[in-house]
């Protein structure tokens, strides 16, 4: 027998297909890589900012909160600014030099 909660179907499009079988399985994340592993690129942008320069760590394989959480340690020991999203952290300012140096400190390592 189907599954007839139609709560959990909200947002899907009907179809016609009498072999459709409904999946509301989610994504589970990533798993967190250790720091030794994991091959972050620090770089500098200001193009579609509003000419404001920030400094990009991209890369992290992990979870959201993992991300956010060393995004947290960055911004707290060069005291500035930022944000952690879609998987970057965004970081106010050019602070390439600083957030090499942190992350280095930390275990992690740099691609080119």
């Amino acid at each position: 027998m189907r599954d007839n909660d139609w709560k959990s179907r909200l947002g899907v499009v009907y179809s016609t297909n009498p072999d459709y079988a409904y999946d509301s399985s989610e994504e589970s994340e990533a798993a967190t890589l250790p720091p030794s592993s994991q091959k972050l690129r620090v770089s500098f942008e200001r193009a579609g900012r509003g000419g404001k320069t920030v400094t990009l760590v991209r890369g992290f394989v992990g979870a959201e909160g993992d991300i956010a959480n060393l995004c947290r340690q960055i911004k707290t020991r060069c005291g500035i600014g930022g944000s952690a999203k879609d998987g970057e952290i965004i970081l106010q300012g050019d602070v390439r030099e600083k957030a090499v140096a942190l992350l280095k400190s930390m275990g992690y390592t740099q691609t080119k």
